[in-house]
């Protein structure tokens, strides 16, 4: 409960869900737990804003790339009411897991337990 109240990485603090709750629509839900809502009426701009409520931590690389362009006004219907065409070519959507264990670890990296090539013959330290 004091989680929601005082931090907003956490999902979303009560005060923005009474907010959003207030004003906008639910809209869908993707397949991380990720809820995306709608403002029922149109801001100044002329069009309504969009939000998403992250399921866990906010961390925006997991909002996946359908609802990503439903957020960002490039496509007019949600994925719920019009999927996205997937083509062959594209692979499944993987959210940034930079400081994670999960992270790419190159070969010889040190994170990795690797050892460091030794430089070749080509390289001259500079002396001042």
């Amino acid at each position: 409960m004091l989680k929601s109240i005082f931090t907003w990485w956490n999902g979303a603090t009560i005060g923005a869900r009474f907010d959003i709750g207030r004003r906008a629509g639910y809209v869908g839900t993707d397949n991380t737990g990720n809820k995306y809502y709608e403002e029922r009426r149109p801001s100044l701009e002329g069009r309504k804003r969009r939000y998403v409520i992250y399921n866990g931590y906010a961390e925006p690389t997991k909002v996946p790339a359908e609802w990503h362009g439903w957020l960002h006004h490039t496509f007019d219907k949600p994925p719920t009411v019009e999927p996205l065409l997937r083509r062959t070519w594209e692979i499944d959507h993987k959210p940034n897991l930079t400081g994670t264990l999960d992270a790419y670890r190159p070969k010889g990296s040190l994170a990795e337990g690797g050892e460091r090539a030794k430089s070749t013959g080509d390289y001259e330290s500079w002396k001042p």
